[in-house]
């Protein structure tokens, strides 16, 4: 089974999957540089349910979110790379700048976002909520993120 898939296929096989029982865990970002931090949220994130659904910010929403120098790896490699985790189950990319519209059409029954995030501010918290779904924040790994990576490198290597 090939992990990457549109939304329209992805959406067709959640449905089996709820039939079988199955608990739909979605989460999203950019994972412009893939770090120790992403990797440990994302196994708990896994934790929470029986499928892990990563929605990747796409090139164009990833230089709205992050500016123009942003993303530093291209979108089919950054899917290639988290589809390669084996506790991610689908990669789906999406263009907008935040996933509520993906959240609305896939209806997973737990949304997840890292600790810094407040519940009210979660993108498509309130959809989930209202369906009877949970949202759950995961603490920070501390220390770690694209944007420390990046400066470290610019640091080192001017």
């Amino acid at each position: 089974m090939h992990k990457i898939v549109s939304k329209e296929k992805l959406k067709a096989r959640l449905q089996k999957l709820r039939q079988e029982g199955k608990t739909i865990v979605f989460t999203n970002g950019c994972f412009d540089i893939l770090h120790v931090g992403h990797v440990r949220y994302l196994r708990e994130a896994k934790k929470l349910g029986d499928v892990l659904i990563l929605a990747l910010n796409s090139d164009t929403s990833v230089r709205a979110i992050k500016g123009e120098k942003r993303p530093l790896v291209p979108e089919d490699e950054r899917a290639d790379i988290m589809a390669a985790l084996e506790c991610i189950d689908f990669v789906v990319i999406f263009p907008e700048t935040t996933p509520r519209e993906l959240i609305e059409y896939l209806e997973p029954h737990i949304l997840v976002k890292g600790g810094d995030w407040r519940e009210e501010a979660i993108a498509g918290a309130d959809f989930v909520k209202g369906t009877g779904g949970r949202v759950v924040t995961i603490p920070l790994t501390e220390g770690r993120s694209t944007t420390n990576i990046v400066e470290k490198i610019r640091q080192v290597y001017g």
